[in-house]
């Protein structure tokens, strides 16, 4: 079997998730990790999944897209295995008036600090700007940073929040 990462992009509609689904489970492929949101009326997906080669997953996509509304993409992946976050987990959150720049400088603070960014989204609300990203901060790396993030935040005229994330709940 083949590690996958599988990208499905376009126009929202009811069905892309089930008939993706409905693809990968006909032909044996496992999904393993996901993420799938709708961003102003544009579905996207990304996926992992165990399965056949990707030239075959392609191949039975490829209906999906036949229209022109959907672009799927198939890439086979080594796989990474099973490893322990790097870091402690964090959650930072800006928010403020929508300007071009604050992901930019915000994400630039976190590398400086060794942060890797896991997972993060944007939304517009009218003229309101709103960031939320799940971090692994180095140990001990968030007593500095939560003041370097305060000042790159007020260079853009933003706020800013940094603390610990909840451990998830199965």
């Amino acid at each position: 079997m083949n590690e996958l990462a599988i990208t499905v992009i376009g126009r929202d509609r009811p069905g892309i998730v089930a008939d993706v689904a409905e693809v990968l489970a006909r032909l044996g492929a496992n999904l393993t990790d996901s993420t799938m949101t709708r961003l102003r009326g544009h579905f996207a997906m990304t996926l992992i999944c165990v399965g056949p080669a990707a030239p075959e997953v392609e191949a039975a996509l490829a209906p999906l897209a036949a229209d022109g509304q959907l672009l799927a993409t198939v890439r086979a992946v080594t796989p990474d295995g099973e490893t322990a976050p790097a870091g402690e987990p964090y959650v930072m959150a800006v928010h403020g008036a929508d300007r071009m720049g604050i992901v930019a400088a915000m994400t630039r603070v976190l590398a400086a600090a060794g942060g890797n960014v896991t997972d993060l989204s944007t939304r517009l609300a009218g003229s309101l700007y709103v960031v939320v990203a799940e971090v692994d901060l180095p140990p001990g790396a968030a007593e500095g940073l939560a003041g370097r993030l305060a000042d790159a935040a007020a260079g853009l005229g933003v706020e800013v929040t940094l603390r610990p994330a909840e451990p998830d709940l199965l």
